[in-house]
């Protein structure tokens, strides 16, 4: 077993190719068996199954992966999409020599199928021609249950952001109860998480060197099966870093420890951070413990156990400190090893420089994949995000290490976009990541980064400690713009605009360059109660964001516009917030025509939230307080009622809340009422007599009795 202090990791390309390199690089990796044998291959030594469409670009996981692979001297095949009611198309390309990788694709499954109301969608994203049903339910479980019964030999390797997020038991909101990890319920024989490539790289070496999957323990990002535990190793129970119904002190990376007999400081009250042990085991001892959470048959029937495990399991995120964990699930074990070393830049200019045709595969002909033409003239520069959002999925799956990509590699793909692609118009629709505004951004000191155990870099505050040059990024964009052949290149990624402000001169780039008329970002909130339990700045940091955005852009002489998104229906959130919200919507002018209701994902600090009725952040017992939980049918759509105050599907729904809420003088036909006192034709709740109603305050024209959509984007036009 290694070691989670153990900091070395091979270079990703520095392993010796394997034999099968004599057969080149595939124009694209084959799905067919007739594919593979215009490749001169008698058979696959991997083969990746998906839930996507196969694209061969490198937004698409499946395809990087296999890219990867390839380069290290494999031959790659994929599955894509198979019949899941039988195991007859997971032996299209015959048996693998070494392993079946499974995914179930670049979305989880549950919320590709499903909307956040657990209804299922009518379309999906990376299916040809947007085409629904094309994937099972769960589809890691599925697809792996299939490889197993087409070739019950061969090892089975799962991934993906639906095996990351399931790695360890975990909260299923679409059955709403906790499942086991996803590795006893799939039944493969190894887990990996996050982006993964260190890993599928020295699995597939060690395998092809002629090892067994058994032999493969101990490798970071990796979850397996213990019989028991190595010897040498030493188990402290999680109750000893994080003590149900007691807060624990926090690890202070800034300050040398205390002796351990001193008496720990108190905390302040309003700090919104998770606190873990601050007596540190020592060194020598430390390498070696594991720690052992609650078994899942404990948090299954424990909520305030399952949000402690939660808290634990979060604090073992940092690669520099993060410490193995094990979990009981009846009679076996499951051990999660530390998370995998971030890739280097140069290692990142690797991985993306392989050799993709960036087109879907040439099966699906004339077919649009929706997700394919969102991204084909985009260009990832980083992955990860030290946000820390507590409804978000990145730190779970990426982790919060930012990992840049070289200004030249950027270029490089930019120009393979403008010489290559058949429908480029000179436009790339995206220079981001998970944060548009991270890029090369990190501590100043790498021991205080691997010794940080905080959730956030960013919330309560910026932390002190963080680099929020944004130069490095200014410079990006000015050499990528003044590429021949570019006419504009837009930011779509999520921009984190409490670090924009800190570099005014970034705000006037972003603004006079490279925003199309309207600008999305995600406040999420205006009120401090859901805005501290989703670790997100404060209306603030907006404000001050807006006044830059609108002064810079008065000064390029565009009118544009900022988009805020919000959330509803996150823990935390009462009807008085959401109300309070929604009138600042129309104070503002602000008119959505889409609305995300919180989505509890797996793993997710949030998730543990709504589950357990209380604020995870802070103490856990069964006697903490209550937090605002909007849970039923019924909140839920009041809350995304709120969102959109302005559609007269809402207004009956909105009056009786309103009333209950004793805001009946918020209903009228004034200007300063957020609901009108009457029912449109078409949207009657009861026969009322329709008044008139203004266009620019509602967005919709109620003239002669009948309704009308005049305007769907937001903001009203002229309100700033």
């Amino acid at each position: 077993m290694m070691s989670p202090d153990s900091q070395a990791a091979p270079n990703l390309f520095s392993y010796r190719k394997y034999w099968a390199q004599r057969f080149g690089v595939a124009p694209v990796l084959p799905m067919s068996r007739d594919e593979m044998d215009e490749l001169g291959w008698d058979a696959c030594d991997v083969i990746l199954v998906t839930g996507d469409a196969y694209i061969d670009h490198p937004s698409f996981g499946m395809a990087l992966i296999g890219r990867l692979l390839e380069a290290q001297g494999f031959r790659v095949g994929i599955i894509s999409q198979p019949d899941w009611t039988s195991a007859k198309e997971f032996t299209k390309l015959g048996r693998p020599n070494l392993f079946f990788g499974v995914t179930g694709g670049n979305m989880d499954s549950m919320v590709n199928r499903y909307t956040s109301d657990k209804k299922i969608r009518s379309n999906d994203a990376y299916t040809p021609d947007g085409a629904a049903g094309k994937r099972p339910d769960r589809a890691v479980n599925v697809y792996s249950h299939r490889c197993r019964e087409a070739f019950k030999d061969v090892p089975i390797i799962i991934g993906g952001i639906e095996a990351s997020l399931r790695r360890i038991a975990h909260y299923d909101y679409w059955s709403d109860k906790v499942r086991k990890s996803v590795l006893l319920d799939s039944k493969a024989d190894l887990l990996v998480y996050g982006n993964a490539e260190r890993q599928i790289v020295e699995v597939a070496h060690r395998l092809g060197n002629g090892e067994t999957i058994t032999d493969l323990t101990g490798i970071r990002g990796t979850v397996h099966y213990v019989k028991q535990i190595p010897e040498g190793w030493v188990i402290k129970d999680s109750t000893h870093f994080d003590k149900p119904g007691a807060l624990s002190t926090i690890v202070d990376p800034y300050q040398e420890q205390p002796a351990c007999d001193k008496k720990p400081p108190d905390l302040n009250a309003d700090e919104n951070v998770i606190r873990f042990d601050r007596h540190l085991l020592a060194k020598a001892q430390r390498a070696k413990t594991v720690i052992r959470l609650p078994a899942y048959e404990a948090v299954a029937d424990d909520a305030i156990l399952y949000a402690h495990a939660s808290r634990v399991m979060h604090g073992e995120t940092n690669p520099g400190n993060a410490r193995p964990l094990i979990q009981q699930h009846g009679t076996r074990q499951i051990w999660v090893n530390p998370p995998p070393i971030p890739l280097t830049t140069k290692e990142m200019d690797g991985v993306y420089d392989l050799p993709y045709s960036r087109v879907p595969h040439k099966d699906y002909g004339n077919a649009n994949v929706p997700a394919f033409e969102m991204i084909q003239h985009s260009v990832n520069i980083m992955r990860g995000c030290f946000g820390g959002c507590t409804f978000c999925s990145i730190t779970e799956h990426e982790g919060r290490i930012i990992q840049s990509r070289s200004e030249d590699s950027i270029i490089k793909e930019i120009e393979a976009i403008r010489d290559t692609s058949p429908n480029f118009t000179g436009h790339i629709s995206d220079l981001g990541g998970p944060t548009a505004n991270m890029y090369r951004l990190a501590c100043k000191d790498p021991k205080i980064e691997s010794a940080c155990r905080l959730p956030s870099c960013v919330f309560p505050g910026i932390c002190p400690n963080l680099n929020t040059d944004h130069s490095s990024l200014i410079k990006l964009y000015r050499r990528a713009r003044a590429l021949p052949g570019i006419k504009k290149i837009f930011i779509a990624s999520g921009l984190r605009y409490d670090l924009a402000v800190t570099s005014p001169e970034y705000v006037k780039e972003l603004v006079t360059h490279h925003v199309g008329g309207y600008l999305k970002i995600a406040p999420e909130h205006t009120e401090q109660e859901p805005l501290s339990k989703m670790m997100k700045p404060g209306m603030g940091s907006y404000d001050r964001f807006k006044e830059m955005f609108d002064k810079y852009s008065k000064e390029a002489g565009k009118e544009q516009y900022l988009i805020p998104y919000f959330i509803a229906a996150h823990p935390g959130t009462t009807d008085n917030d959401m109300l309070n919200l929604a009138l600042w919507l129309k104070r503002n002018g602000f008119r959505a025509d889409q609305v995300q209701a919180f989505l509890p994902s797996p793993m997710a600090i949030a998730t543990a939230m709504y589950h357990s009725g209380k604020d995870t952040l802070r103490k856990i017992s069964h006697k903490a307080e209550d937090i605002a939980i909007p849970k039923g049918e019924k909140q839920r759509r009041l809350h995304k009622a709120f969102l959109r105050y302005h559609d007269p599907k809402n207004w009956p729904l909105l009056r009786v809340a309103l009333k209950d809420m004793g805001r009946s003088d918020l209903i009228g036909n004034g200007k300063h009422h957020l609901i009108p006192t009457f029912q449109p034709k078409g949207f009657e709740d009861a026969p009322r007599k329709v008044q008139s109603f203004k266009t620019k305050h509602t967005g919709f024209d109620y003239k002669n009795g009948s309704v009308k959509k005049v305007r769907t984007s937001y903001p009203v036009k002229g309100k700033k």
